[in-house]
């Protein structure tokens, strides 16, 4: 097959494309460039104003190079793709309008969806490729079926969900049966540069890793009141209650301190009224969750009995998942606390092979048990 290697400058990708290679395929590697002045030659080109010079993202001028590297020893073709305006309206402008409504979003689940297996995709099918090979930490079966990894402290099909049985039918992930540390010998043992180079962390775009900056910078001051949830309280002022959110513990900034002495954590964002309402942490319990836009990869069954994940790398429960009108309904099977609106609930139907990932759908909103907390989510 004629297939189109995502290389990120990573030694994920890089090892991807490699495997590609050796299973016969005809590859051709493309690096993304998705900052706009890419000229700083560090994360910060994302930023509106220079930060420290370690790039603790991806997607840089350095990784760039480090892809073209990577491309050399392995001896394909290399190309970089200028997907910068496009990452800024699909990712960049959605976290920040995401943020602004209240909800808490997942950029690189975003970034998947929008950009690495739409545009990337769309462009590559329209050239003739037949497929996109990444180094995502995930397996596809022959059955077309995305798993998880054998690595689940790596496993990235939680960040995969949203793809279509479509998109899948025409990407390869074929480092999911390999540990991230066998992916790195293997790296060394072919001369790759980036072999030890470390992971990429945070958010990308914003290079320091303040997100309430980053924000603050694009959205103004809006103050508001902290309120508290159980006796109406005001608690203390925010400048944005879009730099809060569900679960939050730290930098509330609380005038007074619970009568129990407990510490209070932030269970509802409500952008119309700039109200961050807090509580003690047993009012995060959620029981019941409700998903937006779902995708189903596995045929659209009315009920099915899973288990759910409700943030990349968090635990699953058991849940009893129903598909009505557009909208994912998981009845959770016990309480899971701090389910943010804006993550993904993503489906998983438990296999001794390998979970396999059954849908998804974009969380927007969570009850709690009966008589306990305010409903995650609520307007």
């Amino acid at each position: 097959m004629r297939v189109l290697a995502a290389m990120s400058g990573g030694v994920d990708s890089a090892v991807a494309a490699a495997r590609a290679v050796d299973a016969g395929h005809d590859v051709t590697g493309v690096h993304l460039a998705l900052a706009r002045n890419p000229q700083s030659g560090s994360a910060s080109a994302f930023a509106t104003r220079p930060h420290r010079s370690v790039a603790r993202g991806c997607c840089t001028p350095e990784d760039a190079r480090d892809a073209r590297r990577a491309a050399d020893v392995i001896g394909i073709p290399f190309y970089v793709w200028d997907l910068a305006a496009q990452f800024h309206a699909d990712v960049i402008e959605d976290f920040v309008a995401e943020y602004a409504a209240g909800r808490t979003p997942n950029p690189c689940l975003r970034c998947n969806e929008k950009i690495k297996f739409a545009a990337v995709l769309d462009r590559a099918l329209a050239l003739g490729f037949d497929a996109v090979v990444t180094g995502h930490h995930a397996r596809l079966g022959p059955d077309g079926r995305l798993r998880r990894s054998v690595d689940l402290a790596k496993d990235q099909s939680y960040v995969l969900a949203v793809l279509t049985r479509e998109q899948l039918a025409h990407s390869m992930f074929p480092l999911g049966d390999s540990t991230k540390a066998q992916v790195r010998a293997e790296a060394a043992r072919r001369g790759l540069a980036v072999a030890d180079k470390p992971d990429s962390h945070d958010i990308c775009f914003i290079a320091d890793g303040d997100t309430r900056r980053f924000l603050a910078e694009r959205l103004g001051e809006a103050p508001g009141e902290v309120v508290d949830a159980q006796t109406g309280e005001v608690l203390g002022t925010h400048q944005g209650a879009y730099a809060y959110t569900v679960g939050q513990r730290r930098g509330l900034r609380l005038t007074r301190p619970a009568p129990d002495g407990r510490p209070r954590y932030v269970l509802s964002v409500t952008p119309v009224t700039r109200t961050v309402t807090v509580g003690p942490a047993e009012a995060l319990d959620v029981s019941t969750v409700y998903g937006d836009h779902p995708v189903w990869t596995c045929g659209e069954p009315t009920t099915v009995e899973c288990e759910v994940q409700m943030r990349a790398h968090g635990e699953t429960v058991p849940a009893t998942v129903t598909l009505a009108g557009g909208r994912l309904t998981a009845h959770l099977h016990r309480p899971v606390r701090g389910v943010a609106p804006g993550q993904a609930i993503v489906a998983y139907r438990p296999d001794p092979a390998g979970d396999v990932v059954i849908g998804s759908a974009t969380i927007s909103q969570a009850l709690p048990e009966t008589g306990r907390g305010v409903p995650v989510g609520a307007a």
